[in-house]
């Protein structure tokens, strides 16, 4: 007779977030809501990334990469409905009513003024018209990474996430076979080989927009975590690959002001 396999707790939580995100990307798609489709999508993500990295890694990444396809299709669309071409900023938290959380900024010109925490309301709008919002992809990972960790990155710095993160992502999590941080003043580059997360990440290239200007999503993960470590506003300058050392390098910019 089958026997039903029981699931944990943190099993149940996830695959509820799961399906209450899909319900909101559904909803949204009715309702043409592109704020109730990004948070769809992040609890989506949330519910999916967590029961992908449980120890018996028993829901198929064929699902993540389902996920990943329908966030970067909603960035790609609010970028061509605003029309932004500059690199998306990712803000700091002393620019957000949430210090926990992270927004991208993707501006209409250069040289703008960040917005503060009192400009930036619930739906992801502002008054002013130099730049679009959205929650970057990598937001869920990165919050991940922060409850492995046991604590927020605003409470660390550059120098220790310098070794913190790479045996994170390498020996705790097991999501890469080698991760390497370098800084080189206001220039950060990470060098990740064998990334569980490489095909996930691939397939934001079908949505040039959105890879260019915001990332993939453990380009925009680690994105999130720069931000909160340093205080500063970061960008994401290059991303190369190498497919015979499955190795991925990206460049960030810890920006001043």
């Amino acid at each position: 007779m089958f026997k039903p396999k029981r699931i944990t707790l943190n099993q149940a939580i996830a695959i509820s977030m799961f399906v209450f995100g899909l319900v909101l990307v559904i909803i949204s798609m009715f309702y043409v809501s592109s704020f109730l489709a990004i948070i769809g999508v992040a609890f989506f993500f949330w519910g999916a990334i967590l029961l992908y990295i449980t120890p018996t890694k028993q829901v198929p990444i064929a699902m993540l990469y389902a996920e990943a396809e329908v966030s970067a299709s909603n960035i790609e669309r609010i970028i061509n409905e605003s029309g932004p071409s500059l690199p998306g900023i990712y803000l700091p938290p002393r620019n957000l009513k949430n210090a926990d959380s992270s927004i991208v900024v993707i501006p209409k010109k250069p040289k703008i003024t960040l917005p503060s925490p009192d400009e930036i309301n619930e739906s992801l709008t502002t008054n002013r018209k130099d730049g679009v919002l959205i929650v970057p992809p990598g937001l869920a990972l990165s919050r991940l990474f922060e409850e492995e960790l046991g604590f927020s990155f605003t409470k660390t710095n550059l120098v220790q996430l310098q070794f913190s993160l790479p045996k994170l992502l390498v020996d705790e999590m097991e999501l890469a076979e080698n991760a390497e941080i370098q800084i080189q003043g206001n220039k950060v580059t990470v060098e990740i080989t064998g990334s569980v997360l490489d095909e996930i990440c691939r397939q934001t290239d079908s949505q040039p927009k959105t890879h260019k200007q915001v990332g993939c999503l453990l380009c925009s993960a680690i994105a999130c975590v720069l931000a909160k470590a340093t205080g500063k506003p970061v960008t994401i300058q290059n991303e190369t690959r190498n497919q015979e050392t499955k190795t991925t390098c990206v460049e960030y910019q810890i920006l001043e002001g």
